[in-house]
């Protein structure tokens, strides 16, 4: 599927690509909450989603109502958003964030104003301690990142014993601190680019190795676990691409009121990007 696309990226990296593009139809081979996004920033474009049965396990752990709720007890709080979340959640938040910007878009928030931060808490620890702040966390997760575990960083040291360990904030805050850098998608692609070692121990979902491997034929990327594997990123084929696109099947579409709210949250997240 990589190799067949026009584009690959992270989910707002690919979002921003889409409406950019001239092109009135946008066939999306991720998850749910991806589309919508791409959807929340190109409505006037016709958004397809591959497989519609692909969510996301994190993204489904809060709900608007949930949001609405913590919201409630914390009336003075900003709310922010990690992007990998629905667009009714998005609807209900101050700002969203990428794992890139994450501690960028907190630390900018006065230092006064409580924070509520959903959904994922692995990537809200690693911000308190970038930050310093103390954030309301919702307690939420990738399972993904979570099957890599500590012992499994530690044996592949052993087994790879020159090789630099890059994980993605989304892991265990125990895999985060054994890792020589702490990186998100695009950081991690850049990271590799640029780095002069020649092996590397991956710590996220294992799919990503694919494209490390081909912009840098000459260095060896290694993934911690075999169960770092998104089912729900991985139910999308060649196949199901090219009969969603024929039948232009699985359109994405928002109620407006949604969207617009939504869009707020994420082009107020943009200056931080």
């Amino acid at each position: 599927m990589q190799d067949a696309a026009d584009f690959t990226g992270d989910s707002l990296e690919l979002s921003r690509t889409a409406a950019k593009t001239e092109a009135g139809i946008i066939l999306f081979c991720g998850v749910h909450f991806m589309a919508e996004t791409a959807h929340i920033l190109s409505p006037q474009k016709k958004v397809l989603l591959a497989d519609i049965n692909a969510g996301c396990p994190m993204a489904d752990m809060i709900t608007a109502e949930q949001l609405r709720e913590l919201k409630a007890k914390h009336p003075e709080a900003l709310v922010v958003a990690y992007v990998n979340t629905s667009a009714a959640v998005k609807a209900e938040t101050d700002l969203c964030c990428t794992s890139a910007n994450a501690a960028t878009v907190v630390s900018n928030i006065p230092e006064d104003r409580q924070i509520i931060f959903v959904p994922d808490r692995n990537l809200a620890l690693y911000v308190e301690k970038k930050t310093g702040r103390q954030l309301i966390k919702w307690e939420g997760y990738c399972p993904t990142h979570e099957y890599i575990t500590a012992d499994n960083i530690r044996k592949a040291r052993e087994e790879h014993p020159d090789a630099l360990v890059i994980a993605h904030p989304e892991c265990l805050p125990e895999v985060q601190e054994l890792a020589d850098s702490l990186e998100s998608t695009s950081g991690m692609i850049r990271y590799a680019r640029e780095s002069d070692a020649r092996s590397f121990i991956i710590a996220t979902e294992m799919g990503l190795n694919h494209r490390l491997k081909k912009e840098n034929p000459d260095k060896e990327f290694i993934s911690p676990t075999k169960k770092a594997i998104c089912p729900n990123m991985k139910m999308t084929t060649l196949q199901k691409a090219v009969d969603t696109l024929k039948q232009e099947r699985y359109e994405i579409r928002l109620d407006e009121d949604i969207r617009t709210r939504a869009l707020a949250a994420v082009e107020a997240m943009v200056s931080y990007t």
